[in-house]
């Protein structure tokens, strides 16, 4: 990997993270394991992001709550980062519950303006 990658990957998770803070104040998040779990359930899911050093307990409840494996997963920072993008504590997990969010969100991280992608976004 090249400085000239590491540094544009590095501004789009500050540019998501920068999103995601706007997303919480427009109440378009589920922030917290028990919220995301209830948000898949109800349906209002789009997109979940995970912590990389959320626990393998929190990542299972949410692997296994999610039925068809339609919505896409992202793991972006770490609990305190994903926490603080939010106006929170350390969290696990966020789920973003309005489409126009989950996309500008899911384009932000696959670097699609530039033609690059990341392997961090699943379906």
């Amino acid at each position: 990997m090249t400085l000239k990658t590491l540094t544009t990957m590095e501004t789009r998770t500050a540019s998501a993270l920068r999103l995601l803070g706007l997303a919480r104040r427009a109440g378009a998040v589920a922030p917290g394991t028990d919220s995301v779990r209830r948000a898949i359930r109800d349906g209002e899911a789009l997109l979940i992001l995970m912590a990389e050093d959320a626990s393998s307990v929190q990542l299972k409840k949410l692997r296994t709550t999610r039925d068809d494996g339609s919505i896409p997963r992202v793991t972006l920072g770490d609990r305190a980062t994903l926490g603080a993008a939010v106006g929170m504590a350390a969290l696990s997990a966020v789920a973003v519950t309005q489409a126009s969010f989950a996309t500008r969100l899911v384009e932000e991280l696959e670097g699609s303006e530039d033609g690059g992608s990341m392997d961090a976004v699943e379906a």
